[in-house]
């Protein structure tokens, strides 16, 4: 019998927080050469287990032991100096620094103790081509975008010679082309020893690159078996303990009443084209389209995030000048950006305080804050929306991604808005919380709310829309329905302006 050649044996980790247990016990291995999947709902434990391996964290109880003698990190850079490498879901970049600066940060070349901008350039450039990214190395990463970041971020990781590389919802950004490129890199990394641990959301995905997979739930573990042989409604029924049937669960029985909004010939910037397009009230819009297509900058020029070129805006038929944020929050239009931590949320203040900061004056009396109204308005959204937390005084930052997303979402219907806004609104969120926020979507839709939806995940798009129009190059390509919904259609009229060129 051949021997099984574990790279990592995590033995009866047990992490504490106030109030909450993150680690229950947890015991696995990781084979050496594998790629292993990491699986649970958000808060299940799987942030925790990786900060646990990276140093971020101390376990309370248990231990680890990587290439069979004991490892205990005290700091990440332990972990980097052992060849443990993590690629985090949420960007851990120097914006004001260079791609090649953050590329190589760690291990800038030298010469006569100055950094050697030559070597830089070309090592940087080399492992940009590698990842498929066409930027220059010297360019501000500030001047990015959330993919291209998440790039770099895998770019930083191959820079290092791990023998361990964690990968933390690394394609929640990325395109298909770009999907694919990352899925070529783990190969090679697999082909050369590398171990991966890979965490997702994107069951689809998982089994295109993953040997074994594991499942979280509630801090424990679930189990761990090979991925072949096994359906996602396995995993689903693993993670969540429960079957979901019809995961988008698109409501028949919501009508689309008369128009809410209407976009009359925007532009969003200068020389760009003008966008025409309407929402009623009850539907939930999607906008589809490649990353850089057009579809954010639409969102927060409405939004008056970004100034306006041109266009006209209605609600309910009634124009609206909106040149700022505050303007569009007052005419009952919300906006959920991408960026949840950087955009959505103070995340060194509480739950309650991100939930009510939209509408102070509905918690207020004669300018003073109510703590008492505060505190029930928020644990009431809290308990709606299904928001793990020990309590509303927890501080946004101590959360998970998914229940983050949550409050960004409990903020604004803390403001009773017509129009929702949401990009990504499933980003980095596991398959039981998705759940939970498309039934919650359809809610908002049966009140008569408008929905307008921007997604990278076209199943998504496709799973809970009325309809779809699709950007290519800044440009509207086209309007589908649902009963016309098709894939491979959509995606024809994403890269239509791009095939043109």
């Amino acid at each position: 019998m051949t021997k099984i050649n574990n790279i990592l044996e995590i033995k009866h980790l047990t992490k504490r927080f106030p109030g909450v247990t993150a680690l229950d016990d947890v015991s696995l291995n990781i084979r050496r050469g594998e790629t292993h999947i990491l699986l649970g709902e958000n808060g299940a434990g799987k942030s925790s287990l990786i900060k646990v391996i990276s140093g971020v964290y101390a376990a309370e109880e248990g231990e680890i032991f990587y290439n069979r003698a004991r490892y205990s990190p005290t700091r990440p850079h332990d972990a980097i100096e052992a060849g443990i490498q993590v690629i985090h879901q949420e960007l851990n970049l120097l914006t004001y620094l260079t791609v090649a600066e953050n590329i190589l940060f760690e291990k800038l070349p030298s010469r006569f103790g100055v950094v050697d901008q030559r070597k830089l350039t070309e090592q940087a450039q080399a492992l940009l081509d590698e990842v498929g990214l066409e930027v220059s190395p010297g360019t501000p990463v500030e001047q990015l975008g959330v993919a291209q970041m998440q790039l770099v971020e895998i770019a930083k990781a191959l820079s290092a010679d791990s023998q361990v590389l964690i990968m933390d919802e690394p394609t929640a950004t990325l395109t298909s082309q770009e999907i694919e490129r990352l899925f070529a890199i783990i190969h090679q990394l697999k082909a050369k020893g590398v171990t991966i641990i890979y965490i997702s959301h994107r069951l689809q995905e998982v089994f295109e690159i993953g040997d074994r997979f594991t499942v979280l739930r509630n801090g424990q573990v679930v189990g761990t078996q090979p991925l072949d042989g096994t359906k996602i409604s396995d995993i689903v029924k693993m993670m969540v303990g429960r079957d979901l049937a019809n995961e988008y669960l698109f409501r028949e029985d919501v009508a689309r009443g008369a128009e809410m909004f209407r976009v009359e010939d925007l532009q969003v910037a200068d020389g760009s084209s003008k966008v025409s397009f309407s929402v009623k009230g009850g539907e939930i819009l999607g906008i589809a389209g490649l990353v850089g297509s057009g579809r954010t900058e639409l969102l927060r020029a409405i939004f008056g995030a970004d100034a306006k070129a041109g266009g006209r805006l209605f609600l309910r038929n009634q124009p609206i000048d909106v040149r700022r944020p505050k303007d569009a929050v007052r005419q009952g239009i919300s906006f959920l950006t991408e960026d949840r931590k950087e955009q959505g949320l103070i995340l060194d203040m509480s739950c309650y305080a991100n939930i009510t900061v939209t509408n102070l004056s509905a918690i207020s009396q004669v300018g003073l804050l109510q703590a008492a109204e505060e505190q029930q308005a928020s644990n009431r959204l809290i308990d709606s929306l299904g928001i793990k937390t020990p309590s509303s005084s927890q501080l946004v930052r101590n959360l998970s991604g998914g229940n983050q997303q949550k409050i960004v979402l409990a903020k604004w219907l803390f403001r009773n808005t017509n129009l929702l806004m949401i990009d990504e609104p499933t980003r980095g969120i596991d398959v039981g919380a998705k759940y939970e926020i498309y039934s919650l979507l359809w809610e908002l839709a049966a009140q008569g709310k408008a929905i307008i939806i921007v997604s990278s995940d076209l199943p998504e798009i496709m799973g809970i829309c009325h309809r779809v129009i699709v950007f290519s190059k800044g440009k509207i390509s086209g309007e589908v329905d649902r009963a016309d919904f098709d894939q491979e259609q959509i995606l024809s009229l994403a890269y239509q302006e791009y095939i043109q060129e």
